[in-house]
């Protein structure tokens, strides 16, 4: 996971193709995938850029993880195809040909009462586009679904001011829907409460929906018609980390990598610079980087790809949204005949209240991905996530074995375990919003999940945004040609 801050290795190569007239400096701050994607971007466009990251290794949560020697995804295992967006990245990085799309057999639900059941698929994060289908009463019962078909009654303004997802849902639908499916699918996607979503950005245009339809069944459908055909998440065979390897590869090639290192401090020296050149000293930058082993690099610009601390940054905008709780992920690899039929699908999201169960989504990734089904050579890849780190290596894993087999259905003997691996997670805290680049008063740019909100094409877009927006400020400082990608 990325860090604030940098390494004591270096990993340097110049690139002089479409150099402008005169090189400006940016440092990038976090080696995730928003610090990759902010480095290239400004590196194509002409910039000479310094990416720092605290790790041993690029990629935050896109890196790749080992178990039972099997390669797999640590993190993020698919991506969603609204806007294409992560597809068109992929694409240029030479992936496209290794975009694969997920079994078709879908996930289930472990309702908080009664069996696991077939989720919904006409829905977009568990909002149901036809409140009486048969697969909805399933899950919220005759009266829950028949209280979701009022929406059809409502007006288009009621709940269409609301700003989290959980009041929009609430207000259309009623508690049912969002307690029992919303919630449930919302969380395992996005790690929050419903009531903690912001619905523009989870998902955009919903509100405008609602408005125009006075219906949010029918603004949900309009969605899913709209949205690419296919799947709705996709994958990288091999997995999805290697889109930050390829990032990774660019960035190296391209601009200058420190590792294992921290910033203890960025200072705006905006004035000192006024000063010097007012006195004709030259000056290298308007902002100075310090780093904990008491080095420090001046820069025109600042992009802060990972949550920095107002330790480092006094005063800085936007403001540091809290720490969230952490998130676990439990992966078992298992040699196990029983799982061989995917009894549950591609995995089961849990709701909140589920007896006998601790875990609050599960995975069966071999049987959601091809790829790594022939990878595992007949074994099969489960991964369980839960909220904070609970417990040590032995204890999580039992406690993952004995989820997975309550929310499979199958028994999974503790001999049938040939593989297990623990990964934690910061959570998503609060976005917040950044400010525009040009407004951007110490010269230090924001990006990454805590202002582009969670989903790897939301980051991706931000950080690409963000960072072509520098580059025209850029130019515009130094009378330089933005030169052409």
């Amino acid at each position: 996971m990325n860090g604030v801050g940098v390494g004591g290795g270096v990993d340097h190569a110049q690139s002089e193709a479409h150099a402008p007239r005169r090189r400006a400096r940016v440092v990038v701050v976090g080696g995730g995938v928003a610090g990759l994607v902010s480095a290239r971007t400004l590196v194509r466009g002409g910039v000479d850029v310094v990416l720092l990251e605290s790790g041993d290794e690029l990629g935050g949560k896109l890196r790749p993880l080992t178990v039972a020697g099997i390669t797999m995804d640590a993190g993020a295992e698919s991506f969603a195809t609204r806007g294409g967006t992560v597809a068109a990245l992929a694409t240029e990085l030479g992936l496209a040909d290794d975009i694969v799309t997920p079994s078709a057999a879908g996930a289930w639900l472990q309702p908080a009462r009664g069996r696991a059941v077939p989720l919904p698929k006409a829905g977009l994060l568990g909002i149901p586009s036809v409140p009486l289908a048969r697969d909805v009463i399933a899950v919220v019962g005759v009266a829950g679904a028949i209280r979701a078909q009022l929406d059809a009654l409502l007006p288009g303004q009621i709940g269409a001011k609301e700003r989290s997802l959980g009041a929009l849902v609430r207000k259309r639908m009623g508690s049912a829907v969002l307690d029992l499916l919303v919630t449930p699918v919302a969380t395992a996607i996005h790690a929050r409460h419903p009531d903690d979503l912001d619905v523009d950005r989870v998902a955009p245009t919903l509100r405008d929906g609602v408005r125009e339809r006075s219906s949010l069944a029918h603004a949900v459908l309009a969605q899913r018609e709209a949205a690419p055909a296919g799947s709705a998440a996709l994958g990288i065979a091999g997995g999805i980390h290697r889109i930050a390897d390829a990032l990774a590869a660019e960035v190296r090639d391209r601009a200058e990598v420190r590792l294992r290192s921290r910033v203890a401090a960025i200072l705006d020296t905006s004035a000192e610079t006024t000063a010097d050149a007012a006195g004709g000293t030259p000056s290298s930058g308007a902002v100075r980087v310090e780093l904990d082993d008491k080095t420090s690099l001046s820069a025109e610009y600042v992009v802060a790809a990972t949550r920095l601390p107002d330790s480092v940054v006094p005063g800085s905008a936007p403001r540091v949204a809290p720490e969230a709780t952490s998130i676990t992920l439990a992966t078992l690899v298992v040699d196990e005949p029983a799982l061989d039929a995917a009894p549950r699908g591609t995995g089961v999201l849990v709701a909140a209240g589920a007896p006998g169960v601790t875990a609050k989504a599960l995975t069966h990734a071999t049987a959601k991905w091809q790829w790594l089904a022939d990878s595992a050579s007949g074994r099969h890849v489960v991964r369980l996530s839960y909220d904070g780190a609970p417990r040590d290596d032995e204890e999580l894993r039992e406690l993952a074995r004995t989820d997975a087999e309550r929310l499979l259905g199958v028994s999974i003997p503790l001999t049938s375990v040939v593989g297990f691996a623990r990964v934690a997670w910061a959570g998503p805290a609060d976005a917040v919003d950044s400010p525009p680049v040009a407004s951007t008063p110490q010269r230090i740019i924001h990006t990454g999940e805590r202002v582009a909100g969670t989903g790897l094409a939301a980051v991706i877009r931000h950080a690409t945004s963000q960072s072509e927006s520098l580059l025209k400020i850029i130019a515009g400082d130094a009378g330089l040609r933005w030169s052409e990608r």
